[in-house]
């Protein structure tokens, strides 16, 4: 019963952290502007993120060590810190714009000026990684995550015509007033958005954090393969409340109050308070994973002590580096920067180093050095080839999108 339990709270965990604040306004603005059009493009960064975290959940179960830690050990020490420096610069990004988003969903539920609420966003955050055991940190966020199911159940209540929403989704077409560079600069972040770096790391860490070994492998692997998609079906049910309601009022989501406005004419204010709890669980556990991902990464790569099995003082410097990173979130925000204009930003810039970070949890997954028999399979490697064919074009086209559709405008 310990592990049924085990494993149903691990799959609901899953599904509670994987929609972040990126996920959030990307999903909003897209239904808002392309309907369902670009369903497929979170179709497949969802294959995507459970081809390669289930690759990194088994590399820590099989060898007792965190994806990273191995990844500097395997490609060398150059190689390890270019990917360092993309990945923690990327991270620190994301960081950022998730304790933007836990002040804005404080905001919409007091109406009191986000910026208010930026230091005690960033304070709580790191009382809760200082002082809260990691699975009480990881279950609480994520189940309480789960009131975003709201937005499915609100989705139903709009009452869609469901033949139009499968020919959206199955032949896309562009409206007159929007461009082919456009459309495709929003299928490359909506496709990091849902392959963020961070996850992985956070994933495999965590999994040291648990203790992982072989018995825990068909657990890690379910997880990966329900919690993720529903996570993902979630955030197409994101995406299909802006397109009901909002698209055909010409009304683009450019804030969290624009993207609750669908769930509040469905629901009324029983759902606006499932959907402010669930908003605040999700910026606030993906600020949790993008904290300690920071601290991972950097303890990882320079062999420190890390992890929160340790205690602060045993782990100083894992601890101090995650509470510089809060700080300087902190006085990002501070200068008046919109936070989803630094959520935007920072899941283009998750796709444009995609490579990065998955390259080396491909080549880590195959060498028997580390993995013996449970390195990947035929077809696992053939699915991971194909996908670091698409993450590296994603990767190259970021950017110069980008720039040609000045970030979507």
């Amino acid at each position: 019963m310990k592990k049924v339990l085990g494993l149903a709270l691990g799959i609901l965990t899953a599904i509670g952290g994987f929609v972040d604040i990126g996920d959030l306004v990307t999903n909003g603005v897209v239904g808002s502007r392309f309907g369902f059009g670009l369903a497929w493009s979170t179709l497949l960064g969802v294959v995507g993120i459970c081809l390669f975290a289930n690759m990194s959940g088994r590399v820590a179960a099989v060898s007792g060590r965190a994806t990273f830690e191995l990844i500097r050990e395997r490609l060398g020490a150059r190689v390890g810190l270019l990917n360092l420096v993309a990945s923690f610069l990327i991270n620190l990004m994301t960081l950022t714009a998730e304790i933007g988003g836990v002040a804005l969903a404080l905001m919409l539920a007091s109406s009191v000026n986000y910026l208010l609420w930026v230091p005690v966003a960033a304070v709580a955050l790191w009382l809760v990684i200082w002082r809260v055991k990691f699975t009480v940190l990881e279950n609480v966020t994520g189940l309480l995550g789960l009131c975003l199911i709201v937005f499915a159940v609100a989705l139903f209540l709009l009452g869609p015509d469901w033949g139009e929403v499968v020919k959206q989704a199955v032949s896309p077409h562009l409206s007159q007033t929007e461009s082919p560079a456009t459309y495709w600069y929003y299928a490359v972040a909506l496709f990091g958005a849902a392959m963020t770096p961070y996850e992985v790391f956070f994933f495999s860490s965590g999994a040291v954090e648990e203790k992982w070994s072989l018995k825990d492998l068909s657990q890690s692997r379910t997880n990966v393969l329900v919690g993720f998609p529903l996570g993902g079906l979630l955030s197409l049910a994101i995406a299909g409340c802006a397109a009901v309601l909002l698209m055909p009022k010409g009304i683009e989501v450019s804030s969290l109050s624009q993207l609750v406005l669908p769930v509040a004419a469905a629901g009324g204010k029983l759902a606006v308070a499932f959907v402010l709890v669930g908003l605040f669980a999700a910026t606030f556990g993906a600020g949790l994973e993008t904290s300690l991902s920071s601290g991972y990464t950097l303890a990882q790569f320079f062999g420190w002590s890390w992890g929160k099995f340790r205690s602060p003082a045993r782990a100083a410097r894992f601890h101090v580096s995650m509470m510089i990173c809060l700080l300087v979130g902190i006085a990002v925000l501070m200068t008046g920067i919109d936070p989803v204009m630094v959520t935007e930003m920072s899941v283009v810039f998750s796709a444009a180093a995609l490579p990065l970070t998955y390259f080396p949890i491909l080549v880590v997954a195959n060498d028997p050095d580390y993995m013996g028999q449970y390195v990947n399979s035929r077809l696992v490697n053939i699915a991971g080839q194909i996908f670091l064919v698409i993450v590296v074009a994603a990767s190259l086209a970021a950017i110069p999108l980008m720039i040609i559709t000045g970030a979507g405008k």
